[in-house]
């Protein structure tokens, strides 16, 4: 799916650090997400790699796909950035607009046979992939909410659905509506950072089957993905619907008399009303 309209990275202000530091203390009081909660940044053409960010094909020799990254970021804690040397995942490099698509895979034939069975819905779920423009972008780079040595374009945050719940939330607090999402139930990394960027909006995403395969995404998983100027929004709404009674743990319905076998009824009742005498 590609979208010329200019993607949401000089929409407002992205948040100094003390925004993004009171977003990462409220999303651990407030979500406790499993893993660290990410930041991610597109690098135009000439801008330098932040400090201390891993590149895999430089610093450990090895090529990382965009899930995998992710992944990585997200539960080693390390800061890295991929590029067109680094991903060799033709279906992201294409997406990211690390390299230009071709017939091939225009007409789906990475979907043919594993998605689809006929070549035309093949082609047409490629088609209705996100993308960014070939070039548009040199490298994404993504790191822990907590250790950012660069001012991110989109806020990423991996949770189970109740936790993915409360980020939809606090999104809605302030502004009301609905959070609409696009899911194609593969290629996760686009909907997560090129569809939150294009659209400009917070997105719930659906893990694909890469994210699970490299990316180690657990069943248990969903993942809530926000433009960063919205920051300071996300973190005041979540502590104001915690405020409101929604919160995480859920608390669930515990406070009534419970119903004892009859058994247990009748043992009760034998042993009596008068309290035992300390000896």
């Amino acid at each position: 799916m590609t979208d010329t309209r200019e993607a949401g990275t000089e929409a407002g202000t992205r948040g100094d650090a003390s925004t993004l530091r009171a977003l990462d203390e409220a999303l651990g009081r407030y979500v406790r997400p499993d893993t660290f909660p990410l930041g991610i940044r597109m690098l135009e053409h000439g801008e330098p790699v932040p400090d201390g960010v891993r590149i895999p094909t430089r610093d450990v020799g090895e090529q990382w796909i965009v899930c995998q990254s992710i992944g990585i970021a997200r539960r080693y804690g390390w800061s890295i950035a991929v590029g067109r040397e680094d991903v060799i995942c033709p279906l992201a490099s294409v997406s990211f607009g690390f390299r230009a698509a071709n017939e091939r895979y225009d007409a789906g034939e990475a979907a043919l046979g594993m998605y689809c069975t006929e070549p035309g819905a093949a082609e047409a779920l490629e088609a209705a992939t996100w993308r960014f423009d070939p070039g548009r972008f040199e490298r994404l780079c993504v790191a822990p909410l907590s250790r950012l040595t660069f001012e991110p374009h989109v806020i990423a945050v991996y949770g189970n659905s109740a936790q993915v719940m409360r980020l939809v939330n606090a999104a809605l607090h302030a502004r009301g509506g609905r959070i609409e999402s696009s899911s194609g139930g593969r290629l996760d990394c686009a909907e997560l950072v090129i569809q939150t960027m294009l659209a400009d909006e917070p997105k719930v995403v659906l893990p694909c089957n890469g994210d699970r395969v490299f990316g180690m995404a657990q069943d248990t998983e969903m993942a809530f993905a926000f433009p960063a100027n919205r920051s300071a929004e996300i973190a005041a709404g979540l502590e104001a619907t915690h405020k409101g009674g929604v919160r995480y743990p859920i608390p669930v319905a515990m406070r009534s008399t419970v119903s004892m076998p009859p058994k247990y009824q009748a043992l009760l009742e034998s042993l009596g009303e008068t309290p035992p005498t300390a000896v």
